[in-house]
């Protein structure tokens, strides 16, 4: 098994040019020193929809790009250099706020379990100095973050249970406008965060919670970033001056970003960073809602239909230059010290040629380095930037220790979702 696995790196190595060999190897040796920080994986979910939420169902010690949809395994991770990983306790958000409370703690629990069966390779981190100690360890710190407020079902008291289970960052909203946050891909209602919303904010201060505004509206991210003591991060957006897509952190935002010391976390997903892609897939989403109120009862003409668009409607490639120009917008407008990397593999479909798995970053860092960069600016981009963001927030956290939980409740005019 380890003789075929490294026959496989060196025949790739051999098909490479030189140039990106040296430029990888280069990647690599920066990555032994600095733990890559990755802000969103959803291999949990995966494992819940796919695999029965067991981490044994699937064999995560080989490489199953060739035999599963997975982008994620302990081969591919070691292979990008991984070092520190965010896992998404995502749950979605046509779940009532119960429900999904219910399902985050099992989403958790996935994660737990998975880091159980696979000692030798994770160990579950809370700080930065657990991620530092647990990258010199040769081993993966696994951290956790939940996708979307909904999950706190408007209670406090949830949000410090979350906190207390191993939770490190919460998305205030996901894809829906929740009871006290307004979410960049739903109708508004509260023109940002809702004076509960900023209770909520100030919650996560006190416990050491990083705020995380990926999926938000842009009045929610500047409320939050007003309210917010410690820095905000984006786990998985891109730059919306190179893709004017909702989900991506426009320039009145980034241009902020050096005065509130937080970190723009450079998503992978297709439609977020090109703009061929992101057209695509509208109108693909307009064929599908057109053939199906056409065929109503007629599942198999809708996908015959579907086939057919498709087959007149190619893909538009996506690469590695195309997460290349959001990186290099946010470190032009943000700055070096705002800028970090946020896959979000195994949440989409798609992904870009050279990035299909996590065993791409390696390459991306290569292509950074060939337009320019520094070695320091890789660390930073890697992981550096997000340990400085965790340690101001453990630090936010300390000074507000003597403060006592908040009691604050969801404003009886509105209603929860």
């Amino acid at each position: 098994m380890i003789r075929a696995l490294t026959l496989a790196v060196c025949s790739l190595a051999l098909a490479l040019p030189a140039a990106a060999q040296d430029g990888e190897a280069r990647a690599r040796r920066i990555l032994e020193r600095t733990p890559l920080i990755d802000g969103h994986n959803d291999l949990p979910w995966a494992l819940r929809q796919d695999h029965g939420s067991d981490p044994h169902a699937v064999d995560l010690t080989t490489n199953l790009d060739a035999t599963t949809d997975l982008h994620t395994d302990i081969p591919r991770l070691r292979a990008g250099g991984v070092g520190g990983q965010f896992w998404s306790v995502y749950v979605p958000a046509s779940l009532t706020p119960v429900e999904a409370a219910k399902a985050t703690f099992e989403q958790i629990d996935v994660v737990r379990r998975m880091v159980a069966a696979h000692p030798e390779v994770f160990e579950l981190a809370t700080t930065a100095d657990d991620v530092v100690r647990i990258h010199r360890a040769g081993r993966i710190a696994s951290l956790m973050g939940i996708e979307g407020g909904y999950s706190i079902d408007d209670s406090l008291g949830l949000l410090r249970e979350f906190h207390e289970a191993g939770v490190r960052y919460m998305t205030l909203t996901h894809s829906r406008t929740t009871s006290w946050a307004d979410s960049g891909t739903d109708a508004p209602r509260h023109g940002g965060l809702s004076p509960f919303g900023e209770e909520v904010v100030r919650e996560m201060n006190r416990l050491g919670m990083l705020v995380d505004l990926s999926h938000v509206s842009e009045e929610t991210m500047l409320d939050a970033m007003r309210v917010s003591d410690a820095p905000v991060i984006f786990s998985h957006s891109s730059a919306r001056g190179v893709t004017d897509h909702p989900r991506n952190v426009p320039d009145s935002v980034l241009s902020q970003m050096a005065e509130d010391g937080g970190v723009v976390m450079v998503t992978f997903v297709p439609g977020f960073i090109k703009e061929a892609f992101r057209a695509w897939s509208a109108a693909r989403a307009a064929e599908q809602a057109r053939l199906g109120s056409l065929e109503p009862g007629d599942p198999a003409a809708v996908t015959a239909g579907m086939a057919a668009w498709d087959g007149a409607n190619p893909v538009p490639p996506t690469g590695i230059a195309d997460v290349v120009a959001h990186i290099q917008h946010v470190r032009t407008v943000a700055g070096i010290d705002h800028v970090g990397l946020g896959g979000d593999f195994d949440g989409v479909p798609r992904l870009p040629t050279g990035l299909e798995g996590v065993d791409g970053y390696p390459r991306l860092l290569a292509a950074l380095l060939d337009a320019g960069w520094t070695d320091a600016d890789i660390r930073k981009l890697a992981g550096e930037n997000v340990l400085r963001v965790m340690r101001a927030t453990e630090a936010v956290a300390r000074a507000k220790a003597a403060e006592r939980p908040s009691l604050a409740a969801i404003e009886t005019a509105e209603t929860p979702e």
